[in-house]
């Protein structure tokens, strides 16, 4: 089953000298070596396309190797950009545009390209043995196989070395432009602006200003060359966005909205930010951005493994400081013994879980939502941990912010579970003013907190905050309030060691109640009629694929309710209600049906559970027709 998107359309312009026809979104991939420089292109258009005011998502994909055999299926590396003058979700399910850099790009690449889209081939690559080497008996570019595609054959190495005939280069050097002419090409092709990308290679070969003025000549060129040929007689254009609230905007990705999520919330918490880490995909970019900011009262220790990593951030929990280690899944599994222990100390811990395809080493480039079983279970003994997850790559900001107030609040590791896809993805963020951020300030203790029967005023670490159950965080070195840690049981109220069954019950009864108890806000419904039947229900970085297919599904004029979850543990209150609501609920997961297994155990509610575990995000259109199966079913 196919449902049009309702967004699709466009208006042609004619000029005097070529036509100009506008669209209303248009999704675009640029693909080739990993060495191609295509993540770089496709940054720099995403930054264009930003400062135009377009709403835009990105999804970039690149191989695990550090540097695959050049001309190798394996070494292809892509980036894909959906810009749009509305509101979008998804980085689209399939390029309007394939750019591709050599015969490996096209073949990984071409199933996913719709019949009549653009491609763009660098025609010097398409050698006998290039072609050969990912099993092209003869050129797909004369035997007819894209004859379904408009293609325009460039030969782009030759026309950015010809550009490039000036400078003291090589041709081999020179040819290391031709991402460059592509991205000034495309440019041209989608009225993208040019100052910044020209400003950016100034400064980014700011000690090899040849090398710079070379980018930014093989750049005007590509621009050039798509306003002088006829094979380009059409250009396109994709007004800026109207729909955005007033404010200040920047395009970020998952990642760097995550790091300045946690130094906000330092900030708001008046508390320094130590992070201690190992570096491992995809969470590596917040360990390299968090390092950056020492000016805030960041700390970052990059350590020698996962478990010192978590060691450190624990001991800095302790000694007072707003504590925070990054992984993925294989470094949960490490971390796994010290969560424990951070769960019996009862200290504010972040975990922040970049998830990506498992198992062990797994799919290290590729996205997964595979890790919430064992955020939730892995650990031994009954150690309860509260999980959040963002939405979106802008949400990684706020979902910082709502795992520090809970660990600050409830004295408590807090899981953060991103994902690759929200990670290295990218869209519109609005930066948020100051005074709208949330007040987590903590007061550490200071004094006695217990009058014993004798009348003596002494310190009980372990002595409770009847509203929240958390216990006091007592600063070391503070005078009289000197407590043991460790990971024996303790004793209720004192700390002390505690063997006795009936303590050690209370104390995992106390400790389960504290997590249950944590205030998350309702869950709503998006139900516009209020008659739906259907809910669809996700969690994490499923939430872009599943709004642009319950849109798609209403603009078809189906009735389905929409909710999404932001808190795994504790679940919101109402849940269990809300899911009986409706006579159908199906939950799309990048996993084996992990929230699913969880709905079903709690609420006895046998949800429709679809899955994929492909390292890629869902499509809107897959998605829009596994919901009209189960509308129609």
């Amino acid at each position: 089953m196919g449902i049009p998107s309702a967004e699709e359309s466009s208006v042609a312009v004619v000029t005097a000298t070529k036509e100009v026809r506008r669209l209303d979104r248009v999704v675009i991939r640029f693909a080739g070596d990993s060495g191609d420089g295509m993540q770089l292109a496709g940054d720099r258009f995403t930054s264009e396309t930003a400062s135009f005011g377009n709403d835009l998502s990105t999804l970039p994909n690149f191989p695990a190797e550090i540097r695959a055999p050049a001309g190798t299926l394996p070494g292809v590396s892509s980036f894909q950009l959906h810009f749009a003058d509305h509101d979008i979700l998804t980085p689209g399910d399939a390029p309007d545009v394939l750019v591709a850099m050599n015969p490996a790009a096209l073949q990984a690449n071409i199933a996913d390209v719709p019949r009549g889209a653009e491609i763009i081939v660098n025609t010097d690559e398409f050698t006998k043995r290039a072609m050969q080497k990912v099993g092209y008996a003869s050129s797909p570019l004369e035997d007819g196989s894209l004859d379904r595609f408009s293609v325009h054959g460039v030969p782009l190495t030759t026309l950015v070395v010809e550009a490039l005939k000036g400078f003291d280069l090589s041709r081999k050097d020179a040819g290391r432009s031709k991402n460059m002419f592509a991205l000034g090409l495309l440019s041209w092709m989608y009225h993208r602006p040019t100052e910044d990308t020209e400003a950016f290679l100034r400064a980014k070969f700011a000690r090899r200003p040849e090398i710079a003025a070379a980018n930014v000549a093989a750049f005007r060129a590509g621009w050039n060359f798509g306003e002088t040929t006829e094979d380009f007689a059409v250009s396109y254009e994709v007004r800026p966005a109207a729909a955005f609230p007033a404010g200040t905007y920047r395009s970020i990705s998952g990642n760097l909205a995550l790091s300045y999520g946690l130094v906000a919330a330092s900030r708001q918490a008046d508390l320094p930010l130590y992070l201690g880490s190992y570096p491992i995909t995809p969470a590596s970019d917040i360990l390299h951005e968090l390092s950056k900011h020492k000016n805030f009262g960041v700390r970052t220790f990059q350590a020698e493994d996962e478990i010192a990593g978590i060691g450190a951030a624990l001991g800095a929990a302790f000694g007072g400081s707003l504590a925070v280690t990054t992984t993925s899944g294989p470094g949960v599994a490490l971390k796994s013994e010290t969560i424990g222990l951070a769960v019996s100390l009862e200290l504010p811990l972040l975990v922040v879980d970049i998830q990506r395809g498992g198992p062990s080493t797994g799919l290290p480039t590729k996205t997964e939502q595979a890790d919430l079983l064992q955020a939730m279970y892995g650990r031994n003994g009954e150690a309860p941990v509260p999980i959040v997850a963002p939405k979106t790559p802008a949400d990684c900001f706020d979902a910082a912010l709502e795992a520090a107030r809970i660990a600050l609040t409830y004295r408590t590791p807090v899981f953060l579970l991103s994902d690759g896809y929200l990670a290295n993805g990218s869209e519109p963020w609005r930066i948020p003013p100051v005074d709208e951020l949330p007040y987590l300030k903590t007061e550490f203790s200071h004094g006695p907190n217990h009058t014993l029967d004798d009348g003596s005023e002494v310190f009980w670490p372990y002595k409770r905050d009847p509203e929240t159950l958390a216990r006091p965080w007592a600063v070391p070195g503070t005078p009289g309030l000197e407590h043991r840690i460790g990971g024996i049981e303790k004793q209720d109220g004192t700390g002390n060691i505690s063997y006795d069954p009936a303590n050690h019950d209370f104390m995992v009864r106390t400790r389960q109640a504290k997590i249950d108890g944590i205030d998350v806000p309702d869950l709503d419904a998006d139900d516009p009629t209020g008659n739906a039947s259907l809910l669809v229900l996700g969690w994490g970085s499923s939430y872009g694929p599943i709004t642009a297919a319950v849109r798609r599904l209403r603009a078809a004029g189906e009735s389905v309710a929409q909710a999404h979850l932001r808190h795994l543990n504790p679940f919101p209150r109402n849940l269990g209600e809300l899911l009986k609501r409706y006579d159908k609920v199906v939950v799309p997961e990048m996993n084996l049906g992990q929230l699913a297994t969880l709905l079903r155990a709690k609420y006895l509610i046998d949800v429709i559970s679809y899955t994929q575990v492909t390292g890629m995000p869902f499509k809107a259109e897959q998605l829009a027709t596994v919901l009209k199966e189960a509308l129609d079913g």
